[in-house]
C-alpha cells in the first residue's frame, strides 16, 4: 500500500515539480510538492538499498542505508549552503540527530514492541556506538561554541576546519574497525547475519537497484535545489524561523528513506538493522555528513563554522544521553520507543516556539 503511494507521488510529483518551476506557481505550493515528491523519492531510495544490503548483513545493510539516506539531506544542505542559508543547514545537521535518536529510533521501538513483548540487539555494538555519539556531539559539536566567545571568525572557522578534518578520519577508522578488523568478533555479529541472508530475499536485483537508486538520487538533486528557494517564502507565510524548518521540515523530509527502513525492520523483528540505521545515520550525520559540509562551504560565497545555538546543543545532548540510557543493554520495547517520542515532541514544540 505505501509503495503504490510512493510511485504515485513520484508520477504526479515530478512532471508537477518540473512544470511548477518553469511557471512560477505559488511557492507555498510547491513547497508542499516538493515535499511530497522527495519523500517519495527517498522510499525508492531506501527499497533500493534495501534489496542490495540483504546479503551484506545487518551492520553493512544499516550503513547503506544510512549513507543513501542521508545523501537526501546532504544535498538539501548543499543547495542550502549555495544559497547562503547556514542557519537552515545547521538545524537540519539537529534535526537530524534528534530525528534519528528520538524519532526514528522511538518509532521503531514502539512498533515493535507492540508486536513483540521484547526485542533485542548487539550488546556490544550499542556500547561501542554509544561512545562514538557522546564522543560526536559533547566533544566535536560542543568544544566549537565554548571556544568561539573567545575567537574571531577566521579562528572559529579554523578550528571548525581542524574538527571536521579529524571527524571524518575517526569515521573512517569506526569503519574499518566496525566491518573489517573486528567484524564477527564479538557474540550474534556472525549469527544474525547469517540469519539475515537465509530469511531474506531481495525485492529487486542488483542491476535494477542500481538503476533505481541512481535515478532517484537525481531527482532528488533536482527537486531539492528547486525546494530550497521555497524556504524563506514558506517561513514568512506561515511564521516559521530557520531554525524550525531546519530542525523538523528538512531533517524529516531529507532522512525519510531511513525512517521507513527503520520501523519495517523493527516489525519484521529485525532490530540489530534498526538500531544500525538510527545510530549509524545520526554517527554518519555528525561525522561525515556535517564535518562534509564545512569544508564545501569553503567553496561557497559564506563559510559554515561548526558553531551550533545553545538550545540546538543541549537537544542533541539530551538525546544522545536518554538513546543510551535506554539501547545500552541491548533490550527494547514499546514503553522504550514511547520515552524517546515523547521527548522528540518536547523538543519539537520547543523549536517551534523559540
Amino acid at each position: 500500500m505505501v509503495n503504490k503511494l510512493f510511485i504515485i507521488l513520484v508520477i504526479i510529483g515530478l512532471p508537477l515539480s518540473i512544470i511548477g518551476s518553469l511557471f512560477h506557481w505559488s511557492e507555498v505550493i510547491m513547497f508542499v510538492v516538493y515535499c511530497l515528491t522527495i519523500v517519495a523519492l527517498a522510499g525508492f531510495i531506501g527499497r533500493a538499498t534495501d534489496s542490495l544490503s540483504i546479503v551484506m548483513g545487518p551492520r553493512i545493510g544499516g550503513l547503506m542505508n544510512a549513507t543513501f539516506g542521508n545523501a537526501v539531506e546532504l544535498i538539501i544542505s548543499i543547495f542550502s549552503l549555495k544559497a547562503g542559508l547556514i542557519g537552515i543547514v545547521l538545524a537540519s545537521l539537529t534535526g537530524s540527530v534528534l530525528g534519528n535518536l528520538l524519532f526514528v529510533a522511538g518509532l521503531s521501538f514502539f512498533i515493535g514492541g507492540l508486536k513483540y513483548k521484547r526485542q533485542s540487539f548487539d550488546i556490544y555494538n550499542a556500547r561501542h556506538n554509544a561512545g562514538l555519539l557522546i564522543f560526536a556531539v559533547l566533544v566535536a559539536f560542543v568544544i566549537p561554541e565554548v571556544f568561539s566567545h573567545t575567537m574571531n571568525d577566521q579562528d572559529t572557522m579554523t578550528l571548525s576546519i581542524g574538527i571536521s578534518v579529524i571527524l571524518i578520519i575517526l569515521y573512517a577508522a569506526a569503519l574499518v574497525f566496525k566491518l573489517v578488523t573486528h567484524r564477527g568478533v564479538y557474540p550474534n555479529s556472525g549469527e544474525t547475519e547469517q540469519t539475515d541472508r537465509e530469511e531474506e530475499t531481495p525485492e529487486w536485483g542488483k542491476g535494477k537497484a542500481v538503476i533505481i537508486l541512481a535515478a532517484a538520487t537525481i531527482a532528488v538533486a533536482y527537486v531539492s535545489e528547486n525546494l530550497v528557494h521555497t524556504f524563506h517564502t514558506v517561513g514568512d507565510t506561515f511564521g516559521w524561523s530557520e531554525l524550525f524548518i531546519g530542525v523538523i521540515i528538512v531533517a524529516i523530509v531529507g532522512n525519510a528513506a531511513e525512517h521507513a527502513s527503520a520501523v519495517i525492520m523493527a516489525y519484521k523483528n529485525k532490530m540489530e538493522v534498526a538500531v544500525e540505521i538510527a545510530v549509524g545515520s545520526t554517527l554518519q550525520i555528525a561525522m561525515f555528513v556535517a564535518p562534509v559540509l564545512v569544508l564545501l562551504s569553503l567553496f561557497f560565497t559564506t563559510s559554515m563554522p561548526l558553531v551550533f545555538t545553545w538550545a540546538e546543543l543541549i537537544s542533541m545532548v539530551m538525546a544522545i544521553l536518554l538513546m543510551i540510557m535506554i539501547s545500552v543493554d541491548g533490550d527494547s520495547n514499546w514503553f522504550d520507543g514511547l520515552v524517546l517520542l515523547a521527548a522528540y515532541f518536547i523538543m519539537g514544540i520547543g523549536f517551534y516556539l523559540l
